[in-house]
């Protein structure tokens, strides 16, 4: 699991809280991939999937630059549960990514 406020010297009020989460999403099948801005608190579709980020936040300005993303991922269909929910990094995608024989997801960056 991602650890999100363990950086030494930085404490959770050192964060900087940002509105938009900008992730990309490969389509596995097609081999296509696109850039999408997604709101803070706003539900996105995009082809099956339904995208929710909760919380979109940069390192503070003394450590070294990365975005985390709190996300909640799942098919459109409501009666399908989710198929990811937890914490992206932007600079380690491996970390904690979306596993689904469909798509891939990561986070680019937060604005």
């Amino acid at each position: 699991m991602l650890v999100l406020f363990a950086a030494p010297g930085a404490n959770a009020a050192d964060y900087i809280d940002r509105g938009t989460a900008v992730i990309r999403i490969m389509n596995k099948a097609a081999g296509k991939t696109q850039i999408a801005r997604i709101a803070v608190g706003k539900n996105a579709g995009f082809e099956k999937l339904s995208v929710l980020v909760r919380a979109c936040r940069e390192t503070p300005p003394y450590e070294m630059k990365d975005y985390f993303m709190f996300v909640e991922i799942g098919r459109k269909n409501p009666e399908t549960p989710l198929i990811f929910s937890g914490w992206m990094s932007a600079n380690d995608p491996g970390d904690n990514p979306l596993q689904d024989a469909d798509y891939d997801l990561w986070l680019v960056k937060c604005e």
